[in-house]
């Protein structure tokens, strides 16, 4: 916890918000409603949360001018904000414990032709190959691997026990979490007489800036051409993204997603936990794909899909999967001919109604 002081006034500032109530009330934190007290802020995200703001022993509400005239004479101080959500992530920042050691530690080992700035943080047992820089005020936790001709950007943090590998270049702003591999090799190999043959993965991978990525993730480096991820792509834990995918800018994916060598995912997609996409398809801009649907063909329309079957009782789900069998097993045509056929009866018995009146 960052255990400093903020005044009402300082933190409007942060947030561009105006501010009611005691200026120089000081404020130590975040809090939910239910658990704040009287020197922590907390937000109200939504009109079915005003009765629990109400009750809240919160120093300061973070709300909008609408929610302000809601909890007037429950509470006195206020920052009042177009979206109460995007002010509580900003002050996220504030409060935050910030990680301020810079400097290389004695255990390091770092190649004389590495290329490491005077305002980097290089932690304990650190390894950094040959030809590798690393920017300005990044953050190189302990027990990383860095090897020969990775770059990484500004500002960037790089968690215990990562691994960037395969020549990979890191953009700027970049978080990568504990035990996570950027650029190990993909999963290429040439069946031939019964066996597998390796495919030696040349390519690389490519981050763009203000990517996260969190911890137990995998992005293999391309066959020939290299995995991509644009600016501001956000990837959950146990993310598996295969050798010469590209993903495009503003992009989140969801926790035990698994994706395919050379797809395309576009720019501002949602892909949903556990989502699989198979290889060599092309996914549009402004896609969502909900969470457990299998991708196995290119979505050209932007829009929100989805598939598999929705939870049931078990009994309810053991005679669905029948019925589910028994339609697999009748050919499609001999399903249009007995619908064909059903129409026909129908608009039959619609003349005879007529006729008969």
């Amino acid at each position: 916890m960052n255990h400093q002081f903020y005044r009402l006034d300082v933190l409007a500032k942060q947030v561009q918000a105006k501010f009611f109530g005691q200026a120089d009330l000081e404020l130590l934190g975040l809090a939910s409603l239910e658990k704040a007290n009287e020197k922590q802020l907390a937000f109200v995200n939504g009109e079915k949360y005003i009765n629990q703001a109400k009750g809240s022993k919160a120093g300061a509400l973070i709300v909008t001018q609408e929610y302000k005239d809601l909890l007037e004479g429950h509470h006195s101080n206020f920052l009042v904000v177009d979206s109460p959500y995007l002010a509580f992530a900003i002050l996220t920042h504030v409060f935050e414990r910030k990680q301020i050691e810079r400097g290389i530690e004695n255990t390091a080992q770092i190649h004389p032709s590495a290329i490491v700035s005077e305002t980097a943080y290089i932690g304990h047992y650190v390894v950094i190959g040959e030809n590798c820089v690393v920017g300005d005020d990044s953050i190189i936790n302990s027990h990383v691997k860095i090897d020969d001709f990775v770059e990484v950007g500004k500002n960037c943090f790089i968690d215990s026990h990562v691994t960037l590998t395969g020549a990979c270049k890191i953009g700027h702003r970049v978080r990568i979490h504990a035990n996570t591999v950027v650029g190990g090799e993909g999963f290429g190999f040439a069946p031939y007489q019964g066996k597998w043959h390796r495919i030696v993965q040349l390519g690389s991978v490519i981050v763009g800036d203000d990517v996260r990525i969190g911890s137990n993730c995998s992005i293999d480096r391309g066959a020939l051409d290299d995995t991509i991820l644009e600016n501001g792509v956000i990837i959950d834990n146990l993310v598996q993204v295969a050798h010469n995918v590209k993903i495009g800018a503003n992009t989140a994916i969801a926790a035990k997603c698994g994706i395919a060598g050379s797809t395309t995912i576009g720019k501002n997609c949602v892909l949903a936990g556990a989502v699989g996409i198979v290889g060599h398809i092309n996914i549009t801009d402004n896609v969502t794909i909900t969470g457990m649907s299998m991708v196995t063909n290119n979505i050209s329309k932007a829009g929100t899909y989805s598939s598999g079957t929705a939870l049931m009782e078990t009994n309810a789900w053991k005679k669905a999967a029948v019925r589910f069998k028994q339609l697999a097993d009748v050919p499609l045509t001999q399903l249009v001919k007995r619908l064909d056929h059903m129409q026909s009866q129908i608009e039959s018995l619609e003349s005879t109604f007529k006729l008969r009146k």
